[in-house]
């Protein structure tokens, strides 16, 4: 029989429980977010339906429901559920935990599914006595951790797992996480008169980064703090929920004027070399929720655009910054943002890559030659039609260069590239002037050769 002071602390710890824990899923049909694995009839709701989890692996960013999806197995499986928090266990919990596992097995015939939170605090020892018993079947190992697990997990233990990598939370799901809060008489505020303005609302959604945690917490402390009016109700307002989650609103709309015309002072701070206004308007994004990814890959099309040959490690500057963002995340990557930020408004500018479209404009309105014989392709040239016959191998000659045709015969003297003089681009300039001067040279000379050859 269950001890009866035992229930009565139960049921008194959930009624003091955070509202984040109260309202945590219970089952599948309450989950939110991840469709791309958990939705209808995919491979994960499946397996929990049908009661055949093997081992896995959830990682993500905190809040996004890897602890939840845990406990929703351990509500679904007939298998005996077992947790440690790596944080508060060691190699001997680890231990007391796989003999009561052997013994369920032995004696009972009953599955142990161990699920380890925070996994990737277990250190290298601890992870190595985890997997023989993975491997054997003792037990089906279920992960969850923030940080990516081919980096802090074992190989082996990953190999043998399952990986599912869940997303932030996107602003449609943590508004079904609010209302679903607001109107859950048994662990919400369904039952007390609760009004949440749009404004407030969305503050409280556009700070929370995809973190359901973070809105519960935020709301619970705007509800809790918040004295009630004459009729009985709690009003929160943007000025509430600003002080709620101790962060102040920003006029940003994602869609709207607001975002375009930031991203367009940005910019133009980078293009202006103002490194401290390309900074203000930097933060100022990410401050409103901006997807940092965004923000990423406008600096990359700017490296390119308007940086270009005059600083070309400008570009590998910004793929660095976006490929390191990828596994650092938030908050960290915001150092790699503002390295790439202040790299790109500080470098030399040239948009002399526009040349591209000069030619692209070329090829859409002009007919122009064939391929001149001598760049054809002589591999392919069976019938002897002299493909390829006249052509120079740059690297056979003095500074690996030799003037010669690359155009088609009526594009002769026709300029696409003009390189700006900035930066490295002063080095290009000057070479390629040395280059179309021997062309020049080499085209006067063939003129007076085929002039003298028509007098004859």
């Amino acid at each position: 029989m269950p001890d009866l002071f035992d229930e009565q602390a139960e049921q008194a710890r959930q009624e003091r429980a955070p509202l984040a824990d109260r309202m945590r899923p219970r089952t599948l049909d309450e989950f939110v977010g991840q469709e791309h694995f958990i939705g209808e009839g995919k491979l994960l709701r499946r397996a929990i339906e049908a009661d055949r989890v093997t081992s896995v692996l959830f990682c993500g960013p905190p809040g996004t429901g890897k602890t939840t999806l845990a406990r929703i197995i351990a509500r679904t499986t007939e298998a005996h559920f077992t947790s440690l928090n790596a944080v508060l266990s060691g190699v001997t919990d680890l231990r007391e935990a796989i003999q009561k596992a052997k013994n369920r097995l032995k004696h009972h015939q009953t599955r142990t599914i161990l699920f380890i939170d925070e996994v990737h605090r277990f250190n290298t020892a601890q992870q190595d006595a985890l997997l023989p018993h993975v491997e054997d079947g003792t037990v089906t190992f279920i992960g969850a951790t923030t940080e990516n697990p081919y980096f802090e997990v074992n190989d082996a233990l990953v190999s043998r797992s399952r990986v599912f990598e869940l997303e932030p939370l996107e602003e449609e799901h943590l508004r079904q996480v609010a209302a679903m809060a607001l109107t859950d008489a048994e662990r919400g505020y369904g039952d007390r008169d609760v009004e949440i303005t749009e404004e407030a609302l969305d503050h409280l959604i556009g700070t929370a980064n995809g973190d359901a945690r973070s809105v519960l917490n935020a709301l619970e402390l705007a509800v809790e703090t918040t004295a009630p009016d004459a009729e009985g109700t709690v009003y929160i307002d943007l000025d509430v929920a600003e002080d709620s989650i101790q962060q102040r609103a920003v006029l940003y709309d994602k869609e709207g004027d607001a975002h375009f015309d930031t991203i367009s002072a940005f910019i133009k701070s980078l293009r202006g070399s103002d490194p401290d206004a390309a900074l203000y308007w930097l933060a100022r994004m990410l401050y409103a929720g901006e997807e940092p990814r965004f923000i990423l890959r406008r600096m990359l099309i700017f490296a390119a655009e308007d940086v270009g040959l005059a600083d070309p490690q400008a570009l590998q500057v910004a793929q660095s910054a976006a490929e390191g963002f990828d596994y650092v995340g938030m908050p960290e990557g915001q150092f790699l943002i503002a390295e790439c930020c202040l790299y790109l408004a500080t470098a030399p500018k040239s948009n002399s890559t526009f040349a591209y479209f000069d030619a692209l404009d070329h090829v859409r309105e002009e007919q122009t030659d064939d391929i001149p014989q001598h760049l054809k392709d002589p591999s392919r040239d069976q019938d002897g039609l002299g493909h390829g016959e006249g052509y120079k191998y740059p690297h056979a000659y003095r500074e690996h260069y030799t003037p010669q045709q690359y155009l088609p015969n009526e594009m002769q003297g026709t300029y696409f590239y003009d390189p700006s003089g900035e930066g490295y681009e002063e080095q290009v300039a000057n070479r390629l002037a040395q280059w179309r001067e021997r062309d020049f040279d080499e085209d006067v000379v063939k003129r007076a050769h085929q002039y003298a050859d028509d007098e004859a």
